[in-house]
């Protein structure tokens, strides 16, 4: 996650310092504990957040069981990354559904934070899980506020309700939960107003649409990549309006990660979710441990095989799995492969899920989204004969498929090679144990 890459970085180097001392000292501790405070400063972590951290961690690393320790430098690790977790809320804290329904969800937040997209992301993640939600257009102010909601909830096949202008919110808000229960949406997303600041103004009507609707939940939208100001945010909000949870958004972005590390320490409120993207599928839930998992490195396995569980079809995979034991694997299924991959997002996000590839690595690997789409390109130019058996590809063949695609007959040498190359592999994997296990987990066809 490019959010943590330096920060991943400089604890490493931190951590580098206990690797090559063996046999760990109280002042050893201290010089690497002084590495850990800076990175996570330089991080945008909040001042009193460290030092809660540091000494935390400090205490627990000079005790017998580190300082006696064969292994003091894994040891630190580990406290470290349990550390981490206790910080970023322990265990990962689920939207409440309300026993009686609708779920009422009320989005909150400065302008510009994805209030209005991250409404619809989390709206459009569970109505995958057979839920009915609905939209709420309660932003008035902002011009075309109400469309970019409309448009965002067509994208997701989520109604919206949203009434004229001349409206108050409050009133638009209670006419919309009357409308839920008639039509029967047992989740209502509520999208609010926001200001570049926090103000009187702002606030109060915040208040007047909380006490007027009950809402079962109020998540706040930050950007993550405000750094501190997000915390002072988060903590502003939280003071006037008592919310349930935060919503962060742009973990992809470039930033620091000061914001994910401090918000719940200074709100006492679970993250309950993190925007990766634009793209309206890009929304997780937030799970602590996972998150810590990838700051320092170590992978987050566990979020890899949902991704793959929901982007790869099950039975095409059962399919696809006896067509490789049988060499019967053609273009086309090669294609679908492809397909379900890039369901899964980007390879360079996917990367950084694997244990000891952080970021930085995935970013010097060079990954060329760019082959995906020219890879489809040239077998979408080829005919179903052409896709079945690619032997039959003759020169003027290429270069028709090439003319067709926008490519050289060069790419198509290249894409033919390397189909060769997989269909060999993976009739290897399937018959291994390695395939066995990957298929079982990720219900992968290998």
């Amino acid at each position: 996650m490019a959010m943590f890459q330096n920060l991943a970085d400089k604890l490493a180097n931190a951590f580098k310092k206990f690797r090559n001392k063996g046999k760990l000292t109280a002042a050893d501790v201290k010089e690497g504990m002084r590495e850990i405070k800076l990175a996570l400063l330089e991080a945008d972590v909040n001042f009193k957040v460290v030092k809660g951290f540091i000494n935390t961690v400090s205490e627990r690393a000079v005790g017998a069981e580190v300082l006696e320790s064969l292994l003091p430098a894994q040891q630190i690790v580990k406290i470290v990354n349990e550390e981490l977790i206790n910080l970023m809320g322990a265990t990962q804290a689920k939207l409440e559904i309300s026993s009686k329904p609708p779920t009422i969800v009320m989005m909150v937040g400065l302008q510009g934070a994805g209030k209005t997209t991250h409404s619809g992301k989390i709206a459009g993640l569970y109505k995958k899980q057979g839920k009915n939600p609905l939209l709420v257009a309660c932003d008035v102010y902002r011009p075309a506020a109400i469309k970019q909601l409309q448009v965002v909830g067509e994208k997701l096949d989520i109604p919206v309700y949203a009434e004229e202008k001349n409206q108050k919110p409050v009133s638009i808000a209670k006419n919309a939960l009357d409308y839920a229960k008639k039509h029967g949406h047992d989740m209502v997303f509520i999208d609010t107003a926001g200001r570049l600041h926090v103000d009187e103004v702002l606030m109060k009507e915040l208040q007047d649409i909380k006490n007027a609707v009950f809402p079962t939940e109020i998540l706040l939208v930050v950007d993550s990549m405000l750094g501190q100001d997000a915390v002072n945010v988060a903590d502003s909000f939280n003071e006037m309006l008592d919310i349930s949870g935060v919503v962060l958004t742009k973990l992809d972005g470039d930033t620091r990660g000061g914001a994910a590390l401090s918000v719940r320490y200074v709100t006492g409120k679970p993250i309950k979710f993190v925007g990766t993207g634009e793209k309206l599928d890009t929304i997780e839930p937030f799970y602590p441990d996972r998150m810590a998992s990838r700051i320092l490195g170590m992978g987050d396995v566990l979020s890899l095989i949902e991704k793959a569980e929901e982007a790869f079809d099950q039975k095409k995979a059962a399919e696809l799995e006896k067509k490789m034991r049988e060499s019967t694997f053609t273009l086309t299924d090669y294609l679908e492969q492809l397909a379900q991959l890039k369901r899964m997002g980007s390879l360079e996000s996917l990367m950084g899920m694997l244990p000891g590839m952080n970021t930085g690595a995935a970013k010097d690997a060079k990954i060329d989204e760019g082959m995906l789409v020219k890879t489809e390109a040239i077998i979408l130019s080829m005919t179903p004969k052409e896709r079945a058996n690619p032997d039959i590809i003759s020169s003027s063949r290429k270069k028709r498929i090439a003319k067709g695609s926008g490519t050289t007959v060069e790419d198509i040498n290249k894409l033919l090679k390397q189909f060769e190359q997989m269909k060999k592999m993976m009739k290897q994997l399937s018959s291994g144990k390695f395939g066995g296990f990957l298929g079982k987990r990720m219900k992968m066809p290998f």
